[in-house]
């Protein structure tokens, strides 16, 4: 793609990719703005944007080109937070991520790009792009396209990934060739836009301890835990005489139902697990796929073969799963390379 002399807007959040990403295009001749982001930040707990900020404007800086700040607290705090702590009052299991690509990255701030006359927005992810398709990034281990399941349409045929043609060594390669000011700089691990703050750190602050019991299929006493709303179906929990893993959540009654096997028997599986139901779909395909699709409903689990059903509403796996999917994560259905779409486990 010829980008010459085309307006480019880049979200640049002062880590190592994003300044990359704004270098390729800078280098390819787009006109490039940089654009911070600003999401909202719970009060009390270690926050790192003011620094990253001070990180994506050096950035900038080193490239000569324009920078702004775009203040999305407003729309984060109602788009990722509050729908995060309602999944997890819900007893569901929520993709933060997911809705911080939808509501921020490419709601926000694609509508703040485009009224300014841009071109394209460009981002750091790891996925790529080919005539308004969503595609997998050639680098496995950082394959983002997971994440991207519920970007609107016309944000994805105007939207860039550069990465999404290279290995996350070439990126950090790049930056220490082309003396970027993050070139050094290690990947954030947190939710999308609180830095180092965890989903369990967040949650922990922000309900505190709520010690319950934990019991096993049978109704027997496995110990006692420091919350239900804390733990999802399939994760470990430290309990006496272990391991031991949940199965099953009452977040009314604060219990978890535990079991020494994290998988399900091959009976109850077959009842459990074979197909799904699916809320706020969005898919990129029309019509959608009649025949074998594959579906990945856990980020870097693995792809499980099956047809979409009920005009994109659910999910039959061909084979029984032997764990439950719990409810409230993304289901992302593929064709081969190719994201058909996706939509949140009912």
């Amino acid at each position: 793609m010829n980008l010459r002399g085309k307006k480019v807007y880049v979200g640049l959040s002062g880590g190592v990719d994003s300044a990359v990403t704004a270098t390729l295009l800078h280098k390819a001749g787009a006109i490039v703005t940089g654009v911070f982001i600003k999401g909202w930040y719970p009060p009390g707990m270690p926050c790192t944007w003011a620094a990253d900020r001070r990180d994506a404007m050096r950035v900038a800086a080193h490239l000569h080109i324009p920078f702004v700040t775009l203040d999305a607290s407003a729309e984060y705090k109602k788009g990722v937070i509050e729908y995060l702590l309602n999944e997890y009052r819900a007893g569901r299991t929520p993709n933060p991520d997911s809705m911080c690509n939808r509501e921020v990255k490419f709601g926000v701030f694609y509508r703040y790009a485009m009224n300014a006359g841009a071109d394209y927005i460009a981002t750091g992810h790891y996925a790529q792009t080919k005539e308004g398709k969503l595609f997998r990034g050639v680098d496995a281990k950082k394959d983002q396209s997971y994440f991207l399941w519920a970007v609107p349409k016309e944000a994805l045929h105007k939207t860039l990934f550069p990465l999404g043609g290279m290995k996350k060594e070439a990126v950090r390669a790049y930056a220490h060739n082309h003396h970027l000011p993050v070139a050094y700089k290690k990947d954030s691990q947190g939710i999308c836009f609180l830095g180092s703050v965890s989903i369990e750190d967040f949650l922990r602050a922000e309900y505190g301890g709520l010690p319950g019991r934990a019991v096993t299929e049978s109704g027997e006493d496995a110990g006692t835990h420091d919350g239900a709303i804390f733990y999802t179906i399939g994760e470990r929990v430290s309990l006496p005489q272990g391991p031991w893993y949940v199965r099953k959540k009452d977040i009314e009654r604060n219990v978890l139902v535990v079991s020494h096997d994290r998988l399900l028997p091959s009976a109850e599986s077959a009842i459990a697990g074979d197909r799904v139901g699916l809320r706020e779909t969005n898919w990129y395909t029309t019509p959608l796929p009649a025949g074998e699709t594959a579906a990945q409903y856990r980020y870097h689990g693995t792809c499980v073969e099956g047809c979409i059903v009920d005009t994109g509403a659910g999910y039959v796996f061909a084979e029984p799963l032997h764990e439950r999917i719990a409810a409230g994560q993304s289901l992302v259905v593929y064709q081969g390379e190719e994201v058909v779409g996706g939509g949140i486990v009912v």
